[in-house]
């Protein structure tokens, strides 16, 4: 039923999911970057610290993707039932991964064998955040088969570990004090280009093997907005290095929020009318208009809820971690 309403809703509820999707990338994102970034610090000390800085913080940050699960499942059943048979296996990684995390952070203090179990929390995060990638390589890639689609979820794995690890690096250097800030200064100034360089590859890519490219990209105004957010997305690079190799402590996070906000965005405009490229648009993978209506109340009252809580845990605990 492609009605003017039900179309509306439709997007309506592409948006939502988006806006969860976003959240929960920026803000897990940043604590699995850190986890990974644990794998590189030798002391433990300054890894006590790092932990401390999201230990009040990371099982919130999870909560957006669990209601991301249950808002995609009950808007577009049928891009569930799609995109689960063919990632499963990513999808156990990432569940495995996100369980390995949470178990490290509650036995380290607890257990004589804390380098084992912070080994266990860097290996988690850096599982999770490879699961992640694996899975946006292959919907831009249209669930297709192929070396060349291989590949390019390969380059997506690291450019999705890269940029949390960046997030990571700079959420160190507003959080923390010396030395792990001067580490994770220097963690930034390494992650950034392996970050730019990644997003790059894959853009071009995109351009070649995805139906992203040769169909979306090509249509009237889409690659002028695309355009324009890749000078943001540019102006942004410029900023997170020049703070951070200035010494500023906000800064560099924003500017590394403010590019994955410009990246999101332009992957969004990019998949939109559809759920995978080539394979199921929105309108055949949605439920009628009396669920989407249903869910639109409780999510009216649930999205609220969150975004205030995760606000006002952050002013909570706002302010540098103590060694």
């Amino acid at each position: 039923m492609e009605t003017s309403a039900h179309t509306l809703l439709v997007s309506l509820w592409f948006c939502i999911l988006g806006l969860m999707l976003a959240a929960y990338v920026v803000t897990d994102g940043f604590d699995l970057g850190i986890g990974i970034l644990s794998l590189f610090e030798p002391e433990r000390a300054r890894r006590d610290v790092m932990v401390e800085s999201i230990v009040h913080v990371w099982d919130a940050n999870e909560t957006w993707l669990v209601v991301l699960g249950g808002g995609l499942f009950g808007a577009f059943p049928v891009a569930y039932a799609t995109l689960l048979p063919h990632l499963y296996l990513p999808l156990m990684a990432l569940i495995a991964g996100l369980i390995m995390r949470g178990a490290a952070i509650e036995f380290r203090h607890a257990t004589h064998r804390a380098p084992f179990w912070d080994r266990v929390f860097g290996v988690g995060s850096l599982l999770a955040a490879v699961s992640q990638g694996v899975i946006l390589g292959r919907i831009i890639t249209g669930l297709a088969p192929g070396m060349w689609n291989a590949v390019f979820t390969l380059f997506a794995a690291v450019g999705v570990a890269a940029g949390y690890a960046l997030l990571g690096a700079t959420y160190l250097v507003k959080k923390t004090s010396y030395p792990v800030e001067a580490s994770a200064r220097t963690w930034t100034l390494a992650t950034l280009p392996v970050t730019v360089v990644s997003a790059l590859v894959l853009s071009g890519a995109t351009l070649q093997l995805s139906l992203i490219g040769t169909e979306r990209w090509h249509q009237h105004g889409v690659l002028a907005v695309l355009l324009a957010l890749g000078v943001v997305a540019a102006l942004a690079v410029a900023g997170i290095a020049g703070s951070t190799w200035t010494g500023s402590r906000r800064t560099p996070f924003r500017a590394t929020v403010l590019l994955f906000l410009v990246s999101f965005c332009g992957l969004a405009i990019s998949l939109f009318p559809n759920v995978v490229p080539g394979r199921l648009s929105l309108l055949d993978a949605a439920s009628d208009d009396r669920t989407l209506v249903f869910m639109l109340i409780g999510i009216g009252v649930l999205l609220p809820v969150m975004l205030g809580y995760n606000l006002y845990q952050y002013h909570v605990f706002r302010g540098k971690v103590a060694a």
